[in-house]
Formats: structure tokens, C-alpha cells, sequence
């Protein structure tokens, strides 16, 4: 059952609930939450998109696109890493992820973002509007990211001369937050609805 949460503009003081709903999300209080921290005061060409999902006024989801970049033949492409996108574990199978990550790319589309990428189960982002990123022309930028879990999503600025490999901002290294350490997990999360 989908409920209707509100989509909002990350602010200042939703900062702690963010971090809380990652930690939770991803069990671990520091590395993805962390993460999150670098991301806002990350130098880019492309201001980060943050959202957060709120019920009763309580934040319980957040996405974050950030700044990256499409090492393309003729030139660099700005483009957006949709990562992290985190649930409150009591508001997951609601539709939360759904709406948030809608948002966002409306949100990137506006902005004339050509390009998001993202690592993430196949079956959920499959139907969200993103793509196996290597059968449409595009490089992963580590060996860690299992092909089917490296997608995109393709915008309305997008050009087909847009091909090349992705390459993450710094902050997504700094964090350990490229790929994976344990390909069993990703067998596991890429059946998961």
C-alpha cells in the first residue's frame, strides 16, 4: 500500500533526521550518513539536489543527486549521482523511494542535467526510469560495481555523442561509498522489489 508523503527541499535543520534515517536505513551510523556530510559541502559545477520525505512533519526519507561527471570523447558532461537514497525502515514497501526518486528527476530535468547515475538493484530502479548504464553506450568507474547494478537514467538535454565512462566526485571515494565490498549482497539486493 503506497501512502502520500510530502517531497520537500532539504533545509538546515532536517540535517539530523537525515542522518538518522541513514544510519537506519543502511545500518550503519557513520559511513553513509558521513557520506551525506561530504556531499553538501562537495565543490561541483552542479548544486546538489537534496529531499527529503516527510510524514505528520517527520523526516522519513531523504535522496541526494550530486555533481559528477561523464569523461565523454568530445568533452566533460556534468551529470548526477543519485546516491544516497534512504528509508526509515518503518516507511519502507510505502512508496517513499518511489516519490522521492520521481522528485529528483524532475527536480535534475529542470535543472537541464543530461545524465543520472546511480549503483542499485536493477528490479527496483528498472521501473524507476533508469537503465543498464553499459548497454547504453557508458564505462562504471570501478570494477566493484556489478554491471547490472550500474544504471542511468537519460534526460531530456541528453545527446547520443554523450557516451564515456562516469567518474564519481571525490567525496564518494573519501567515503568508501564506491561499489561493492561483498558481491553476495548484491545477489541479494537485485531481486529485491
Amino acid at each position: 500500500m503506497s501512502f502520500v508523503y510530502g517531497i520537500r527541499p532539504e533545509q538546515a535543520r532536517d540535517h539530523p533526521e537525515v542522518r538518522r534515517v541513514h544510519a537506519l536505513a543502511f545500518g550503519n551510523p557513520e559511513r553513509v550518513p558521513g557520506l551525506v556530510d561530504a556531499l553538501r559541502d562537495a565543490p561541483g559545477a552542479i548544486e546538489p539536489i537534496s529531499l527529503v520525505a516527510t510524514r505528520h512533519d517527520q523526516v522519513v526519507g531523504h535522496v541526494m543527486l550530486s555533481a559528477c561527471r561523464l569523461d565523454a570523447q568530445p568533452q566533460l558532461v556534468d551529470v548526477l549521482s543519485l546516491s544516497p537514497l534512504g528509508v526509515h525502515p518503518d516507511h519502507q514497501l510505502h512508496g517513499v523511494g518511489t516519490q522521492l526518486i520521481k522528485a529528483a528527476l524532475k527536480a535534475a530535468d529542470d535543472r537541464g542535467v543530461p545524465l543520472v547515475f546511480l549503483e542499485g538493484s536493477p528490479t527496483y530502479y528498472g521501473t524507476r526510469g533508469f537503465q543498464r548504464a553499459s548497454s547504453c553506450g557508458f564505462r562504471s568507474p570501478s570494477l566493484r560495481i556489478p554491471d547490472l547494478g550500474f544504471q542511468v537514467a537519460k534526460l531530456s538535454s541528453y545527446e547520443p555523442w554523450m557516451t564515456g565512462t562516469f567518474v564519481y566526485s571525490e567525496a564518494f571515494w573519501a567515503n568508501d561509498c564506491v561499489g561493492l565490498r561483498d558481491p553476495e549482497r548484491f545477489a541479494r539486493i537485485a531481486t529485491q522489489v
